[in-house]
């Protein structure tokens, strides 16, 4: 069953955001086996995440590197929601 993982940092801009997508690539992790849809949305230092996994057990073996990722840049993470996705529409 597909999940959505929305991920709402304390306080994340552009640099931070780009610099964690960079460490993330760095560790080959650039396209993660079981992510379909990455967004990053927001203004200034209030940027939020929410991506499509098609598992949870996919999304487990990825968030150890946003965890890293986030660690390293000093992003607080203020919550992630995983919630079951219901439907997905595409054009």
């Amino acid at each position: 069953m597909a999940i959505c993982v929305y991920f709402v940092p304390e306080s994340m801009n552009a640099g931070q955001y780009d610099q964690a997508v960079k460490l993330i690539a760095d560790a080959g992790q650039g396209a993660p086996a079981g992510r379909l849809y990455h967004v990053c949305f927001g203004t200034g230092d209030k940027l939020q995440v929410c991506d499509i996994w098609r598992s949870q057990a996919e999304w487990d073996d990825f968030s150890q590197y946003v965890a890293k990722a986030s660690e390293q840049l000093g992003v607080k993470v203020a919550s992630i929601n995983i919630e079951p996705v219901q439907n997905i529409i595409t054009p």
